[in-house]
């Protein structure tokens, strides 16, 4: 009998190609079979809620919101300290304060975590235009947006481009919540099985044990997807996203999404406390 090909999807991100890289290159054995797609996590988020993954990594946000159907594998997740999203104001003046009705403010996407902790954490502001995630500081430059939601790279390259950053809303939650920041993370169908389940985290964990030991190959990899980056981008990117919580949630990990769906639940953002595990 032929074996199901699995259909993961990944984002384009350094972090997610790293730690992939080893099964992308088809340099690990005795794994499932897979096929791959790549793109951006809002286009990940809309087609894992559209149960067109068996395999996917998403924002934990969508992770709730799918928790009756996935589960959080405990590998190939984004925790951390210090790496959340920031909210930047086209100004100095705009970022004295906080956004109000008739400000316009961007998000990086629905079911992202960005927008999770937006409404968490700014909830009297108006409600959020989702954007691509590359478009929101152009825009916020161009002088077409008030306020925006920004993940990865941008909180690195704010300042350059003359914007001013009016809300920390990664450093807010792990102030209050004593609790490293639940970004994104791996998840599988439910139907698919325990023992399914183990054997893609034993290939994810090789994969990231052989990103270890031939960083060549890792860059090139990395290279592919994110072009536009220098090596040492990518390899800082690495190394702020890609962590021992990445090779195993452990119990900080689970601690930490048992908080966000806590939190989530407390403003209605999901219905009920749902078990991602």
């Amino acid at each position: 009998m032929t074996e199901q090909v699995l259909k993961i999807g990944i984002s384009t991100c350094p972090n997610d190609t790293y730690t992939f890289s080893g099964l992308l290159e088809q340099c690990i054995g005795d794994v499932p079979a897979m096929s791959f797609v790549l793109e951006d996590i809002q286009a990940l988020n809309d087609h894992a809620l559209a149960g067109e993954y068996d395999l996917a990594k998403v924002s934990f946000h969508a992770a709730l919101k799918l928790a009756d159907a996935y589960r959080v594998l405990p590998v190939g997740a984004a925790l951390g300290y210090g790496v959340g999203p920031l909210m930047l104001a086209a100004n100095e003046q705009l970022a004295t304060r906080s956004p109000q009705a008739g400000d316009r403010v961007l998000c990086p996407g629905q079911w992202t975590t960005a927008t999770l902790l937006y409404k968490l954490l700014v909830p009297k502001g108006p409600e959020p235009q989702q954007v691509v995630f590359s478009d929101i500081m152009p825009a916020l430059i161009n002088g077409e947006a008030d306020y925006g939601v920004v993940i990865h790279e941008g909180r690195f390259t704010y300042q350059q481009q003359g914007l001013a950053m009016a809300m920390d809303l990664g450093n807010l939650w792990e102030t209050q919540m004593a609790q490293p920041l639940p970004l994104g993370g791996l998840i599988i169908r439910r139907s698919l099985g325990d023992a399914m389940a183990k054997r893609i985290v034993d290939a994810v964990r090789r994969s990231m044990d052989h990103a270890k030991t031939h960083p060549q190959l890792a860059t090139k990899v990395m290279k592919q997807y994110a072009q536009e980056f220098t090596d040492e981008v990518l390899w800082e990117h690495v190394k702020l996203y890609v962590n021992q919580t990445t090779y195993d949630l452990g119990q900080v990990g689970q601690q930490a999404l048992e908080k966000l769906s806590s939190e989530a639940r407390k403003v209605g953002l999901i219905d009920e406390d749902v078990s991602l595990f």
